[in-house]
């Protein structure tokens, strides 16, 4: 079986989106998208007609936002975190976001071309949170290889 990574990043605002505490997050969305679909591995990420997630509300909680997207592998999401001009946006996330009490980010791989549900996304959350990494949701401190 041929295997994609599944991501799911969730995050709590400092402030409504509207608020100008949140500008400068909200003035980057778009570049971050545009660079993420740009970016080689990448396959597809959640998104409203308006062209990204936070106007999606996976949690009751207003202030909680939710992203996923798939990649064709590990290296492929590492590079767009990590290696790219994101990594300014993934600096300054304490900036805009609370500390999370609960994983924020979990990992996991699906079938090629399957595309994940925010339910299923929000379920590895919670293994991740009840058993640590294991297959079904991981970090990128602690990865699994994609099943054979």
């Amino acid at each position: 079986m041929t295997c994609q990574l599944a991501q799911i990043n969730v995050a709590r605002g400092r402030a409504p989106l509207e608020h100008p505490s949140m500008r400068d997050f909200v003035e980057l969305l778009d570049a971050m998208n545009a660079l993420a679909d740009a970016t080689p591995g990448f396959v597809w990420r959640l998104k409203t007609e308006e062209g990204d997630s936070t106007g999606i509300r996976a949690y009751d909680d207003p202030l909680v936002i939710v992203n996923m997207s798939v990649w064709s592998g590990i290296e492929a999401l590492q590079d767009y975190v990590y290696k790219s001009s994101h990594k300014y946006v993934f600096r300054r996330r304490k900036d805009w976001f609370e500390e999370m009490t609960s994983p924020s980010l979990a990992l996991w791989w699906i079938p090629a071309g399957q595309i994940p549900a925010v339910e299923d996304g929000k379920a590895r959350l919670e293994i991740l949170g009840k058993k640590g990494p294991t297959p079904d949701a991981f970090t990128f401190k602690e990865t699994f290889p994609p099943p054979h």
